[in-house]
């Protein structure tokens, strides 16, 4: 069963870290409390996590400020994102493991979760896509490592369909062609797809 600590850290990051509304705000830790059904204690300790990791700003006298993501911070992810997952595509395609089964199930869930109050389970989802290709190399390492940029990827996917209408559709389309230059065998066509999708979300995420 989970701890009260472990239920406020997993409540923040991934209900209150992803509301577009929430970025920059201040976060009163007694509502948090009684949303989540817990004391103070277990709020003040997530907190203290999500500072560690640069999620949460803790400011004098005033409390925990949500962290919005820079441009700055959006161009490393997409690039450390593009490293990682044009590496998972090239290793897959190489030994011919692509697991194109399950990234078909998982697009054509995403293709049910195009209402505006499917958005964050829409970029779960899409999470989930591009966190199947990396996982499917077998290199647990690579998958710690891919996983600890899971909540900036959901935060900039939810502010990305936020900012752009007609994203989720373009999301969509991105994720087609990377699928089928996986079925195709094609490498290059495979890195190029996803080079195309971090771009695009990355001039939605910039364009504000």
């Amino acid at each position: 069963m989970a701890s009260g600590r472990e239920k406020a850290y997993a409540y923040l990051k991934d209900t209150v870290l992803t509301d577009p509304e929430m970025q920059g705000a201040f976060l009163s830790e007694q509502e948090l409390a009684d949303r989540i059904g817990v004391s103070r204690t277990p709020i003040r300790e997530a907190l203290l996590l999500l500072a560690a990791e640069d999620l949460v700003e803790l400011v004098p006298k005033r409390g925990a400020r949500v962290t919005p993501l820079t441009g700055r911070e959006v161009r490393e992810l997409m690039e450390l994102r593009g490293v990682v997952e044009r590496y998972a595509a090239q290793q897959l395609v190489a030994a011919e493991r692509v697991p194109l089964e399950e990234l078909r199930s998982l697009l054509e869930r995403q293709r049910a979760l195009t209402g505006a109050e499917d958005t964050r389970e829409f970029i779960a989802v899409d999470h989930r896509f591009h966190a199947s290709l990396v996982s499917a190399v077998g290199n647990a390492l690579l998958d710690r490592h891919y996983d600890s940029l899971r909540s900036r990827q959901v935060r900039a996917g939810v502010v990305a369909v936020y900012n752009q209408q007609g994203r989720q559709e373009a999301v969509l389309d991105e994720h087609e062609a990377i699928l089928d230059a996986l079925a195709g065998g094609d490498a290059t066509a495979v890195c190029a797809a996803i080079d195309h999708h971090l771009e695009s979300t990355l001039k939605v995420l910039l364009a504000g």
